[in-house]
Formats: C-alpha cells, sequence, structure tokens
C-alpha cells in the first residue's frame, strides 16, 4: 500500500513537470514569434518611414517643372466647395485627400491659374467641367467668371459642359463661348430662396426655455429658437437682400448668354410650360431657351475638344492639363522678391481661443496677424474674411491685432468674400480699407445673447435642484435653474452696451456718427453692393484688387503673395509638397469625389439632417467669455 501511494506520487510529480516543461515551451515560442512579428514590423515601418521620407524630402526641395504641351488646354475641374482656404486635419487625412480635403476646391487656386494661363503661350484654350462642384456663394464665382472674362481677351476660347447644371454650376458655366449640355441633362434654374428651420414649438413640448437677448429688429440668429415662423422684419431684410443678389446673378447670365432678362424670367417663372412644350425633355427646354449652345454626349465632348484644342500624344485623347500640375509646374519654390502682401483667410465662425484653420480662433488668428507685423518682409497684410461671425470678445481681439499692425506703419485691407457679416464686420473695421464683392453678404451690426434653460425638463424627469448661494447672482447661469430677473436685467444691459460699443467701432472706422450707424446697423444684412451705397464699404472688387491696393498703400510694386496659415504642421506642409510633386509626375493621390457618399449627401433627407445637425454643431463652439455674440444667419446662395 505505500509503495501504490510512493509511486502515485512519483506519477503525479512528473507530470506537474512535464506540464510545466510543455508550458515553459510554450511562453518561449510565443515569445520568439512575438519577437519575430515585432522585428518584421520595426523593419516594415522602418523602410516605409526611410521610403516616404526620401519621397518627401525629394518633393520639398527638388521642383520639376512638368512639360505642357504648346497649345494645351488649361482644364478648371472644381471639387465640392469653393472656398477661401482648404481645411486641412491630419496629417493622414491629407495624404488620402491629395493635399486638400476631399470636397474642397480653394478660389485663390482657379484663379492663380487662370490668370497665369492668359499669358501663357502653352495655353491655347480653357475648358470648364463643373460636374463635381457641389456648392459656392455668388460672390466666389462671380470673381471665377471675371478672371475668366479677362482669359478670354487674350483671343483664347473657352468652352464649358455639364452632364446637368445646377444653378451655380450653370453661372459658371454662362462665360464660356461655347455651352454644352448633355442630351439627358437639365439646366435648373430656379432663382433664390432662404428658409429656416425653427425649433420653439419642440422646445415648449419638452420645457426648454430659451432666454434671448439682443439689440437690432433685424438681429435674426436667434429666431428658429424663439419662434415657429419668420419674423415681419427677417423677412422684409431677406427679400430685399434675394431680390439683389438675383438681380446680380440673372443680369449676369442674360448678358454672357445673350438674352434678356425678360426672357430669363420667363424661363425661371414658367419653367412648367416651357418643360411641356418641350415633350418633358429637360434637356431641349434648356436649348429651346437659349441656355445652352449644344448636346455633346462624353465621347462627343471629347472630340469636340480633340477638334478645338488638339490630341496628346497618343492621339486618343484631348493636349490637357488640370489646374493642379499646371500650378505645380509654374510655381517657383522660392519668393521671387524680398517683399511680401500676406494675404490672412478668416473662414468660418469666430470663437474664442486657439484653433485650426476652417474656425477662426481669437488668439490663433492674433498670433498669425502679429507674426505678420513682425515679419519684416511682409509690408501689407490683406484680410480676407468669409465669416458670419461669432464670438464678440474673439472679434475684439483680432481686431486690436489689425489695428496695432497699421499703427506700425503696415497697411491692412479687408476684402471681403461671399460672407462677411456681425463679428466678420467687426474684424473688417480693423482694416485701412473694406473691399467687398457686389454679391457679398455684409452688416448684420448687432448683438445678442442666448440662454437656455432647463429647469422645467428636470422637473418632468422627477430631478430636483436645490442649493445654496452668497450673492444673488451666484449660480445664476446655471441652465438647470430658472433664470433670475435680475440675471436677465444684467444680460440686457451688457448686450446694449455690446452694441454701443458696435456702432463706436464702426464708426470711428467708417467716420460716421454712433446714430449714422444705427440707421443701417439694428442686425440687417446687406449686399456689398449696397453696403458700399451705404459707407459701409470702401470699394467693390474682388481679392486680387485688394492685394494691389495693399501693395499700393504700402508702397511697392515687386512682391510675392503669401497665403500664412493657422495650424498647418511641418508635416502638412510637406504632405501638400509631395502631392504636388506627384501631380507633376502624372501620379493623381485624390480620391474621386463622385462617390456614393458624395451624392447622397446632396439628397433631401441628408440635407434635412444637416439643418437639425448645424444649428447644434453652432451652439457648442460658442465660448464667448462674456456670453457676447455677433452672428447672422445667412448662408450665401
Amino acid at each position: 500500500m505505500g509503495c501504490g501511494i510512493w509511486f502515485s506520487a512519483v506519477a503525479r510529480t512528473e507530470g506537474r513537470s512535464g506540464l510545466i516543461r510543455g508550458l515553459f515551451r510554450f511562453i518561449v515560442a510565443t515569445l520568439r514569434l512575438f519577437v519575430r512579428a515585432l522585428d518584421f514590423v520595426v523593419r516594415g515601418v522602418f523602410y516605409a518611414l526611410l521610403i516616404f521620407g526620401v519621397g518627401v524630402l525629394v518633393a520639398f526641395f527638388v521642383r520639376p517643372q512638368g512639360e505642357i504641351a504648346t497649345g494645351s488646354a488649361l482644364v478648371l475641374r472644381p471639387t465640392g466647395s469653393l472656398v477661401e482656404q482648404a481645411v486641412f486635419d491630419r496629417p493622414l487625412d491629407l495624404l488620402a485627400a491629395g493635399g486638400a480635403p476631399a470636397g474642397q476646391t480653394a478660389l485663390a487656386d482657379l484663379l492663380e491659374a487662370v490668370r497665369t494661363a492668359k499669358d501663357d503661350a502653352r495655353i491655347g484654350a480653357l475648358v470648364i467641367e463643373t460636374d463635381e462642384l457641389m456648392s459656392a456663394g455668388v460672390s466666389k464665382l462671380a470673381e471665377l467668371r471675371a478672371a475668366i472674362f479677362d482669359f478670354k481677351a487674350s483671343g483664347k476660347p473657352v468652352l464649358a459642359r455639364g452632364e446637368r447644371f445646377t444653378q451655380g454650376q450653370y453661372y459658371l458655366a454662362t462665360v464660356a463661348d461655347e455651352l454644352h449640355l448633355s442630351p439627358d441633362g437639365f439646366v435648373l434654374m430656379h432663382g433664390l430662396a432662404r428658409y429656416s428651420t425653427y425649433f420653439k414649438g419642440a422646445l415648449d413640448a419638452l420645457g426648454v426655455k430659451v432666454h434671448v437677448f439682443r439689440v437690432g429688429e433685424y438681429k435674426s440668429f436667434s429666431e428658429p429658437f424663439t419662434r415657429n415662423d419668420m419674423s415681419d422684419e427677417d423677412r422684409e431684410s431677406s427679400r430685399d437682400l434675394l431680390d439683389g443678389l438675383w438681380t446680380m446673378l440673372r443680369d449676369d447670365i442674360a448678358t454672357a448668354r445673350k438674352l434678356t432678362v425678360e426672357a430669363v424670367d420667363a424661363h425661371v417663372n414658367n419653367y412648367p410650360q416651357a418643360l411641356a412644350a418641350a415633350g418633358g425633355d429637360a434637356a431641349l427646354a434648356a436649348r429651346n431657351a437659349g441656355l445652352v449652345d449644344r448636346f455633346s454626349t462624353r465621347d462627343e465632348w471629347r472630340a469636340r475638344l480633340i477638334e478645338r484644342v488638339g490630341a496628346d500624344s497618343s492621339g486618343h485623347d484631348v493636349r490637357s492639363v488640370d489646374v493642379g500640375h499646371y500650378l505645380a509646374a509654374t510655381r517657383s519654390s522660392l519668393p521671387q522678391h524680398e517683399a511680401q502682401v500676406a494675404v490672412l483667410v478668416a473662414q468660418g465662425a469666430i470663437v474664442d481661443g486657439g484653433e485650426p484653420a476652417g474656425v477662426v480662433g481669437g488668439d490663433t488668428f492674433a498670433e498669425l496677424i502679429r507674426a505678420a507685423r513682425e515679419d519684416e518682409q511682409v509690408k501689407a497684410v490683406v484680410l480676407r474674411i468669409d465669416s458670419p461671425g461669432g464670438s464678440a470678445w474673439a472679434s475684439e481681439v483680432i481686431r486690436r491685432e489689425l489695428e496695432l499692425t497699421r499703427k506700425a506703419g503696415k497697411p491692412v485691407i479687408a476684402s471681403m468674400s461671399s460672407v462677411a457679416a456681425s463679428g466678420g464686420y467687426w474684424i473688417a473695421a480693423g482694416a485701412d480699407e473694406i473691399w467687398a464683392a457686389p454679391a457679398t453678404l455684409t452688416g448684420s451690426i448687432g448683438i445678442f445673447a442666448m440662454f437656455p434653460e432647463f429647469a422645467e425638463p428636470l422637473k418632468r424627469l422627477g430631478i430636483g435642484v436645490d442649493g445654496v448661494s452668497t450673492a444673488p447672482l451666484a449660480g445664476a447661469l446655471d441652465p438647470r435653474r430658472p433664470l433670475s430677473q435680475a440675471a436677465a436685467d444684467a444680460m440686457q444691459l451688457s448686450i446694449e452696451h455690446g452694441y454701443r460699443r458696435f456702432l463706436e467701432v464702426v464708426g470711428t472706422a467708417r467716420n460716421m456718427s454712433a446714430a449714422e450707424v444705427d440707421t443701417v446697423a439694428r442686425g440687417r444684412v446687406w449686399t456689398g453692393r449696397a453696403a458700399h451705397e451705404l459707407g459701409l464699404v470702401d470699394r467693390l472688387g474682388g481679392l486680387e484688387a485688394a492685394v494691389a491696393a495693399a501693395a499700393a498703400r504700402a508702397g511697392v510694386s515687386d512682391y510675392d503673395v503669401v497665403w500664412p496659415e493657422a495650424g498647418e504642421s511641418l508635416q502638412q506642409r510637406l504632405l501638400r509638397r509631395l502631392t504636388d510633386f506627384a501631380q507633376v509626375l502624372g501620379v493623381d493621390l485624390r480620391p474621386s469625389l463622385l462617390s456614393t457618399a458624395s451624392f447622397s449627401a446632396q439628397s433631401p433627407f441628408a440635407r434635412l439632417l444637416a439643418e437639425l445637425q448645424v444649428p447644434a454643431a453652432e451652439l457648442l463652439r460658442w465660448n464667448d467669455p462674456q456670453h457676447l455674440y455677433m452672428h447672422c444667419l445667412c448662408d450665401a446662395p
């Protein structure tokens, strides 16, 4: 019996030893596999980074001048939204987008390409294809059209085509000498409209109170949260604004197409009848109205371009160059002149603190202005504004830096793009001169504050809020508690003071009394043309004219135009160079914009969701330390 026990114990011991040895071998094998895998990954990453780094360095320091065949057509094919400044996020996103975010085309790039091509003997024609252009403000399109008209003065032809034309696409395409439409396409000319979504009923149902403090009966930004319909004042202002913009748009189209304004209005106002007369054929209705010259399929369009421009070396395609390739081949990597004019782009909502490009962070943008002021090569500053405003605090921080720049002896010119209203106008007041496009939306000189109160919804959920304070206003701006009358009075007094301050800033800049400013203020939005007549704008003109005015004020005739950007890292600049280099070599790193996602984003349901999301997203950005805002409810059509 003892012997059996002994053998049993030995067996158990040996079994445990074997198990331990097996486990140890497994751990060792796993570690070896892990080390090998890690080594493989490290080596792979190292070689990938090495190859990528060499490519980036070559792209950064080497600027090959790509071959452009004589007689080539410059092809303008804007994609996504036409913006003042492409918004960059993470470097990998930048690389995936090919140097610019998918869905954005910088207006400045198109303008530069067209103006360079005018005097380039290698460029024999300009081709416009609008199918991938999703949105653009009228003022941006008008500025681009003006540059193309100037190109036409060289005697070089301009041809345009669309599978179909939205109103903005068509407005751009009408500058062409020869305008083509797909035989199955259409021209969507519908005029202009402005409809807002109003949330008061939903907020009331939830028990949410929105307290609004404002000065200016035309300051309508808060109305979607306090009304279920458009106010009479907002309706009046919007009607005048849209009528003015439509008149400009319609007149430009009529002139370009050699039509009467009556004919354009008749087609727009009686489209069902025009469509019926064409047997329901939208393309034929467009041609009958004189809106297009010819029908062409894609292959017929290619054949027509080869006929007008010529074929490439293969003999099967058009002899052409796109904007990206053309700019990469014509731009110099080094400054040509010692003097510079810096164009600082204020694009997006104005908020307090630091923000990357796409949002105007008060602190970030102030640093950008200060850097330009302290740079001895920068002789003048152009402030390019495309912003509906935002934080009053941040707007004043920016305006003050512009004022200091002027006092330092460097002229500042404000150039308004599609929108420069409320806080956008406040910062413009820091310039020596204000330039605007006729279709710019500007003004909206007013100020407001909003405070949401959630006491009732919490009560309905059975949630109580209670506590103590040492003073009447302590905890007064707690959204869980009803807003006290004392706090409401204090907010209204602050708003009235802020409005007087706004009038003072504008009056000082425009040499007007506060009473004179008040007559054109009170939150009302004006077109650039109307603002010029009212004395809120000095000159009408685009960015090129504003840059020339800044240079003239600085007394320089030979200069480079530079575009300092906030929030662009060295990685992003290197990647941008890499993509430029790739385009010169004929490698397109950009994904196609004609994707399901691009088109779905334009669906009615997507637009409805965006309409609901945008107000909430805007509110989340608001961080003014005084809760005072100068924001315009005005999207450029």
